[in-house]
C-alpha cells in the first residue's frame, strides 16, 4: 500500500524558490540585440526599450526575496554592449535551515563591454546565503562590476546580529585566473563587523571593479573622493582598478558608489538607480 504521508524534507523542498536565467546578446546591424533566452522558476529578466547601441537587462525575482534553501542561477553571455541591473534591492531573509544559494556566471567576448550593476543586497538578521560570481573575459573585453551588501536595515532599526554570508569571486581573462577572493562572515556577524580590522562598525560594504583599469581611472575617482561619506580604498594593479567602500550608513554608501559609476561607466547609470 502506497503511503500518502509527506516528509518534512519533501515539504521544505516543495516550498523553496528556485530560479534560473540564461541568455546571451550579440551585435546585429551595429546594435546589441538579444539572441537566446531561457528562464525558469521565479527568476525573470526583462529588456527595456532598445537603446541606440547597448542593451539593458533587468532581473526580477517574482518570489519577492530569497530565503533558506532557495537557489538562483544566472548565466549571462555578452557579445556586444550589455548593462545588467535589478528592478529593486534583493532581500535575503532569515533562515533556520540551509544556506540560500546564488550562482552568477558572467562572460564577455571579444570587444564586448559588460556592466554588472545590481542594486543592493540586503541581509536580514539570521540570513544565510552563499553567493558565487564567476567572470570570464576575453583579453580585449571590458567590465564594470558593482556590488553593495547591506547587513540589516539600520534605517528601520534592524541589526543583523547572527547569520552567514559567503561571497566567492573568481575572474579569468583569456582563461587565466587574475583575481580571486572569498568573503566569509558567520556566527556573530554584528560583533565581527564591529572590529576595527573588519568594518569598524560599518553595516554596508561595496565594491566597484573596473577592467581594464589603471592609475588614470584611479585618479578620476579620487577627484570626487573628498565628497565621499564612506570609508574608501582605491587602487589599480594587474590591469584592473577597484574602489572598495565601508560605511555605517547604506544610503551614504549608495550615493558614493553612484558618483564612482558616473565617472567610470561609459553608458551612465541604469535608470532604476535614479528612482
Amino acid at each position: 500500500m502506497q503511503s500518502n504521508v509527506i516528509s518534512s524534507a519533501e515539504t521544505f523542498a516543495a516550498n523553496r524558490a528556485v530560479g534560473a536565467v540564461r541568455f546571451d546578446v550579440h551585435l546585429k546591424d551595429g546594435a546589441t540585440r538579444r539572441r537566446e533566452l531561457h528562464e525558469s522558476g521565479s527568476l525573470r529578466v526583462r529588456f527595456p526599450s532598445p537603446e541606440q547601441q547597448g542593451l539593458s537587462a533587468v532581473f526580477v525575482n517574482t518570489a519577492g526575496g530569497i530565503a533558506r534553501g532557495d537557489r538562483f542561477d544566472i548565466d549571462a553571455n555578452d557579445g556586444a554592449h550589455l548593462t545588467v541591473t535589478t528592478a529593486a534591492a534583493e532581500k535575503i531573509y532569515r533562515s533556520h535551515g540551509p544556506d540560500a544559494q546564488v550562482n552568477i556566471a558572467l562572460r564577455a567576448g571579444a570587444d564586448a563591454r559588460l556592466a554588472w550593476l545590481p542594486q543592493e543586497t540586503i541581509l536580514f538578521d539570521r540570513a544565510r546565503v552563499a553567493r558565487r560570481i564567476d567572470i570570464d573575459l576575453s583579453g580585449n573585453a571590458s567590465l564594470l562590476l558593482c556590488e553593495i551588501v547591506v547587513f540589516g536595515r539600520a534605517a528601520m532599526g534592524e541589526v543583523m546580529t547572527q547569520g552567514a554570508f559567503i561571497d566567492r569571486w573568481r575572474m579569468r581573462i583569456d582563461g587565466k585566473l587574475v583575481f580571486a577572493e572569498t568573503v566569509r562572515l558567520n556566527g556573530d556577524i554584528a560583533a565581527k563587523l564591529a572590529r576595527r580590522a573588519v568594518a569598524g562598525g560599518g553595516v554596508a560594504i561595496g565594491t566597484a571593479l573596473i577592467v581594464p583599469g589603471d592609475e588614470a581611472i584611479v585618479a578620476r575617482i579620487r577627484e570626487v573622493s573628498d565628497t565621499f561619506g564612506a570609508e574608501v580604498g582605491i587602487s589599480a594593479w594587474n590591469g584592473f582598478a577597484m574602489a572598495r567602500f565601508c560605511a555605517q550608513d547604506a544610503a551614504r554608501l549608495r550615493a558614493d558608489m553612484m558618483k564612482v559609476l558616473e565617472r567610470v561607466s561609459p553608458s551612465g547609470l541604469p535608470r532604476l538607480w535614479l528612482n
